[in-house]
């Protein structure tokens, strides 16, 4: 009922910079939080950032000072700004988002996963 979509992913070099957005679509009613997750082949999925419905922030330790993230409630978006790439960022990068439905059930879905590659 509810999909999400991600786009931004791709390879850049070391020090560089990318940013990730995610759009939900469907039968929205409200969202929650939204957040971004990475996960590398044979490791768990990780929270790289999370922001709430009011603007509240929380990242993982190891990003914090390079990364920020922020969303827009008119849109239903949700952006990841990532700065100062290093290789241990590379994973496939994973959108997630929660609310309610139009028909007030509720929704808890994740995107198909976008690719960052960071290139010593």
């Amino acid at each position: 009922q509810v999909q999400l979509v991600e786009s931004g992913g791709g390879l850049v070099q070391a020090g560089g910079s990318l940013r990730l957005s995610c759009a939900a679509s469907g039968s929205i009613f409200s969202i929650n939080s939204m957040g971004w997750y990475r996960q590398d082949p044979g490791k768990q999925r990780e929270l790289v950032a999370l922001i709430t419905h009011d603007g509240i922030t929380n990242y993982a330790d190891s990003v914090k000072g390079r990364f920020t993230i922020s969303r827009d409630n008119a849109k239903n978006t949700v952006y990841l700004q990532m700065n100062s790439l290093k290789p241990e960022d590379t994973a496939v990068y994973y959108c997630n988002s929660n609310g309610a439905t139009m028909t007030f059930s509720d929704f808890d879905s994740w995107g198909q996963g976008t690719q960052v590659t960071v290139s010593s």
